[in-house]
């Protein structure tokens, strides 16, 4: 007869083993789409970098366009918690902070970090989405997605009364929407060959200059 108190435990091991199986893969699709191009990486490819069989990349990750795009929010987030970004410790200790342009210094930093993770998936995903549906349909989400978010610290800059004057949230939004896109770092950081200090400093002084009084 089975013990009912062993239960749990071996459905915590299962759910932990599934975990890294999803992160093997996730990793090795990543790795794979910056390499090669999303349309050069097959699901097959994927299974044989990962260690798994292609049954098993689908049923853990799924199709090709959601490798990429798990790979994308695990990148942006650092880990693969199902914690959102908005509810993370460093977005949270950011809108708390009551001086504008230090707040507008740790957006940047915080910027740099993630998109030194991930500059390079957007451009692989951005060049996917000019052939591929899918790929089209995931750029397009993040895009509204990262638009949507810039309307908080806007909102939060002009709650401070430090909004530079003449700005509305929405076009202060729209500047920080245009200083968040990815493509900026991969054409400083990898093709200008800039530190990620120098983009960080570059982007705290654009950012302050631009929305602050």
């Amino acid at each position: 007869m089975t013990d009912p108190g062993k239960r749990p435990y071996h459905s915590d091991l299962r759910a932990t083993q599934a975990r890294r199986t999803r992160a093997q893969i996730v990793a090795a699709a990543a790795e794979l789409f910056v390499a090669n191009g999303y349309a050069a990486t097959t699901v097959e490819a994927v299974a044989a970098a990962a260690g798994v069989s292609r049954k098993t990349v689908f049923s853990s990750a799924g199709s090709k366009a959601a490798l990429i795009r798990l790979a994308y929010d695990q990148a942006t987030a650092g880990d693969d918690e199902p914690v959102p970004l908005q509810r993370r410790p460093a977005i949270q200790a950011l809108e708390a902070e009551p001086d504008p342009a230090r707040m507008l210094a740790g957006f940047a930093d915080l910027l740099t970090g993630i998109h030194g993770r991930i500059a390079r998936l957007h451009v692989a995903l951005t060049v996917a989405a000019g052939s591929d549906a899918e790929a089209r349909t995931q750029c397009e989400e993040l895009e509204r997605q990262r638009a949507a978010a810039m309307r908080r610290p806007a909102t939060l800059i002009s709650r401070r009364g430090a909004l530079r004057r003449g700005l509305t949230i929405a076009t202060a939004a729209d500047i920080l929407w245009l200083h968040s896109d990815p493509v900026l770092y991969h054409q400083l950081v990898h093709k200008r060959q800039w530190t990620p200090a120098q983009f960080r400093d570059w982007l705290t002084l654009a950012l302050q200059r631009q929305l602050l009084r």
